[in-house]
């Protein structure tokens, strides 16, 4: 499994690429799968102790490429 790393984007537009892959013919859970990590805050400021991301994970290498070169 491939996984590619997306980071600073909001839950809206990571929807939007997951549907961008859907109508591409691939198919999630068998193609692809994600998961969107929201920010995490410590106690010490006002910056991200972990920034936003979204990792997508590929089962085949051409496609996380493909993707890596778009998005990533």
């Amino acid at each position: 499994m491939i996984t590619v790393i997306v980071k600073d984007r909001n839950p809206n537009d990571v929807l939007e690429i997951v549907r961008e892959l859907r109508s591409q013919g691939l198919v999630q859970g068998t193609d692809f799968d994600f998961a969107y990590n929201k920010a995490q805050y410590d106690n010490f400021g006002y910056e991200p102790a972990v920034e936003r991301h979204t990792v997508f994970s590929f089962h085949t290498e051409k496609y996380a490429t493909l993707f890596a070169l778009r998005y990533a």
